[in-house]
This record gives structure tokens, C-alpha cells and sequence, in this order.
């Protein structure tokens, strides 16, 4: 499938060594101004190339708007948009254009279709993330209306990790150090760490967390399309990502006394005393912030010797080159920030066809 989305839909298409990537944006409400400024800011925060611990490659990532929009404005037409590539280097995988990488697409690519784009990974590259960012930052605008916040942040880098709860820290500062995490002393660590990998030719994974603040009570469905269980499907459908849990996560093998979340009557508003839940109890949004945090594997292209096999099953010896991240994290967290935008938009629309 390359379309996401029920009401408010995403398709993408096109490869890393390909001449462009792009999508379609349907179903986007009419009349949203369309801040081309905002879209390729969000765009640039993605872009590789921006620092020193990230990819090499280079590529301004400018995108251009095709349809849907008129007067600077959506107008309920499905909004196309494409982003040229203009860096490849496809002869930086020539070596590997009989053998698979080991933990890469390659081989379930390779079976599944019976052929395979080794150049970049084809569709498996994250730079088909690239419409992802695009359809996330016009989910962004509209929820900007209805003031609902959407905030990612690196919070560990292999062993090094933040404290497992977003209120110590102030998001605002997210976007001032080059590997996005809210401590700036904690963010020289995962730096440094990050640049001795990379020294020795290898890759590192960690965590992002994410924040979603002002979602009103009622998104989501009682049993098949709960909040939760969208949002999962939809941060574990990015390239990288292991493992998914919001609200207490996997610390919940407590007693129930330990985890329930106390109502209590605020001036006319119900609201939780703790928040273990995550702001989705049974399926649907109670009112209270979102948190999840989503786990990401190191990039599987390594600079180093693997074992592996060719296409014909016989042992060798595999060492890729080219222009990899050493370190997804920092260019993720604004794409766990779309899929998240484009999930509560979706859920958004979905809960006013309720009334």
C-alpha cells in the first residue's frame, strides 16, 4: 500500500535514485492557507546534509505545490506536490547490486517482487519520507486552528537516555542542538557518541518521544480504529522504527490501583489526576496530553565487513559505501511529528462525520 490515511489520505510515490518523490494530499478541507513557508520549513528540518551527524548528501528538498490550491488556499482538491532529487550517486552501490545487506529490504524486496532497486533501497529509502513530511505539515496547519500541538524530541541515543517523562523538560528548545533533544547537556553526549560510531564505521539507534497537547475527548473508535492503535500502526510504518508504546508503555505490570487514572471535576472540565493512560483510554481521546515513544533500529547500511549472501544464496563478503546516516534520530523527529498530525487529523475528521 502507498496510501495512508482513511478521510484525510496520503499518497507517495517515487524512489531515492529516482528523478523526483512526491504525493497526493486528499481529502485536506477547503480554505486552509497553505504556508508554502512552514511546509518547506518542516521539510528542511528532515533534509539531509544539515549537520554533522547526519548524511552527507546534499539536496535543497524544495518542494513545489501541483494542485489543490488556489489563492494560497486549499480548495478541497486533492493537493499534489513533488520534490526533485538532485544528489544521487548511484554508483556508490554498485558492489552490493548482487548481494543483500544484512537487517536491509534487499532480500524481502527481492522476493516479494522479484526485482529490486539497490540504488538507495528504492521505495525502502527514507527519503520517501519526504511526502510524509509534506502531508504532516498541512495536517499541522489545520490542527494549528483548533490549537492542538504536536512536539517530537530525541530522547536516547544508545545507552544515553533522558528520564522517561516529558514534563522535565522544556520542548521549546527541541530545535536547538543538531541531534533535537530538550537537554542541552544531554544532547553533547548523544552527539559525541553518535560521531564515534560513525568514526568507526557503524550505526546506532535510540528513541523519540513524542507530545500531543489540546486533542479534544472523543477521537478514536471503540474497537477496530482505536487512537492508539492508529498511531501505532502509523509510527511503525516508518523506515527504521521497532517498537511502539504511549502512556506507561510496557511499565504497566503493576496493580491497578498503581496505574488507574483518578477522575476529578476542574471547574466544570473532567480530568485525570495522573496520566498513565497516555490521554487514550479505551481507544479513544480522554482530553489529556498524548505521549508515546517510538523505537528506532540503527540504520542497517554499515561502513564496516558483513557476512552476507549474493542473489544466488552463496557466502560473501559485504561493505557498503556511500553517504549514510550514522544516527536516524534527529531527522525522524519530524516525521513521528507528520504521521502523528496526519493520524489526529484523520481521527479529527472522522469524529465530524458524527454529527
Amino acid at each position: 500500500m502507498n496510501t495512508f490515511g482513511k478521510l484525510y489520505r496520503l499518497t507517495s510515490f517515487g524512489e531515492s535514485h529516482g528523478t523526483a518523490v512526491g504525493g497526493i494530499v486528499d481529502g485536506c478541507p477547503p480554505g486552509l492557507l497553505l504556508d508554502i513557508d512552514f511546509i518547506q520549513s518542516e521539510l528542511n528540518r528532515r533534509r539531509p546534509g544539515q549537520s554533522r551527524v547526519t548524511t552527507p548528501r546534499k539536496e535543497s528538498d524544495t518542494v513545489e505545490l501541483l494542485s489543490g490550491i488556489y489563492e494560497g488556499k486549499s480548495t478541497g482538491a486533492p493537493i499534489g506536490f513533488i520534490v526533485k532529487n538532485e544528489n544521487q550517486q548511484s554508483s556508490d552501490y554498485s558492489n552490493i547490486i548482487d548481494s543483500y545487506r544484512p537487517s536491509h529490504a534487499d532480500y524481502t524486496y527481492q522476493q516479494k517482487y522479484g526485482i529490486r532497486d539497490y540504488r538507495g533501497g528504492g521505495r525502502s529509502s527514507a527519503r520517501e519520507t519526504i511526502s510524509r513530511i509534506v502531508g504532516g505539515a498541512i495536517a499541522k496547519l489545520y490542527l494549528k486552528q483548533f490549537d492542538i500541538d504536536i512536539k517530537a524530541y530525541t530522547s536516547q541515543v544508545g545507552h544515553i537516555a533522558l528520564e522517561n517523562d516529558y514534563r522535565m523538560y522544556n520542548l521549546d528548545r527541541i530545535e536547538e542542538n543538531i541531534v533535537r533533544c530538550p537537554d542541552p547537556e544531554i544532547a553533547q553526549f548523544m552527539i559525541k557518541l553518535i560521531q564515534e560510531v560513525r568514526s568507526e564505521g557503524d550505526t546506532i539507534g535510540g528513541v523519540i518521544t513524542a507530545v500531543i497537547k489540546g486533542v479534544p475527548v472523543g477521537l478514536g473508535e471503540p474497537v477496530f480504529g482505536k487512537l492508539h492503535a492508529d498511531l501505532g500502526a502509523s509510527m511503525l510504518g516508518i523506515n527504521a522504527v521497532k517498537g511502539f508504546e504511549y502512556g506507561m508503555g510496557f511499565d504497566v505490570s503493576k496493580r491497578g490501583s498503581e496505574v488507574n487514572d483518578s477522575f476529578y471535576d476542574d471547574n466544570g472540565t473532567i480530568k485525570t489526576r495522573t496520566n498513565n493512560s497516555g490521554g487514550i483510554q479505551a481507544g479513544i481521546s480522554n482530553g489529556q496530553d498524548i505521549y508515546f515513544r517510538v523505537a528506532f533500529k540503527p540504520v542497517s547500511t554499515i561502513l564496516r565487513e558483513q557476512k552476507t549472501v549474493d542473489i544466488t544464496g552463496k557466502d560473501t563478503i559485504i561493505k557498503a559505501r556511500g553517504r549514510h546516516d550514522p544516527c536516524v534520530l534527529p531527522r525522524a523527529v519530524p516525521i513521528v511529528e507528520s504521521m502523528a498530525a496526519m493520524t489526529i487529523l484523520d481521527h479529527f475528521l472522522i469524529s465530524k462525520t458524527y454529527k
